[in-house]
């Protein structure tokens, strides 16, 4: 897959995204995917929990929903500080299923049981999008921990939307 790289400005973030031929991304695409990213982390954690090769599912996760290898991902998870950016795609899946030595714990392999979006905005173009709000991510005891995100997509050549931006922090808590 090429894609051909242009910079983007919306929301006051600059990122690289893909040109892609397609047609125009629609709001509804980006909620397909949302609901994509949250089966595939659900799955992860079920592969996990059911001794199956959750590291295997990971990898079909990160390369059917990011966009590595086609275009620059900018992708800063919730729980990591000392490698706080996964350029590539080995860091993204050292951050979903762990890597002893490192503060990656596997994110995706906490028993996670639903993953539920509450969208602040939607922005989109012809070959890119924006989403920002809250998720919501169910554990294994049925308590739901919220996480604020803002994800960028692009589209593929197939037209499959890929995540380029993924940026994600727990709520501010005044001390």
């Amino acid at each position: 897959m090429t894609m051909k790289n242009r910079f983007f400005v919306a929301l006051g973030l600059v990122f690289s995204a893909g040109v892609a031929t397609a047609d125009t991304i629609s709001e509804q695409s980006v909620i397909d995917a949302q609901t994509a990213w949250g089966e595939g982390i659900v799955a992860i954690s079920e592969t996990h929990t059911t001794g199956g090769d959750y590291t295997a599912r990971a990898t079909a996760h990160i390369n059917d929903l990011y966009a590595y290898g086609m275009t620059d991902v900018m992708f800063k998870p919730t729980l990591a500080a000392d490698d706080q950016f996964r350029e590539d795609f080995a860091e993204a899946l050292s951050y979903f299923i762990g890597t002893e030595g490192t503060e990656d714990t596997g994110f995706a392999i906490k028993g996670w049981t639903n993953v539920r979006w509450e969208n602040n905005g939607i922005f989109t173009t012809d070959d890119a999008a924006i989403a920002m709000g809250n998720y919501y991510f169910t554990g294994p005891d049925g308590s739901e921990t919220k996480v604020e995100y803002s994800f960028g997509y692009v589209m593929d050549d197939e037209g499959q939307l890929r995540i380029n931006l993924h940026h994600s922090s727990l709520p501010y808590a005044p001390s």
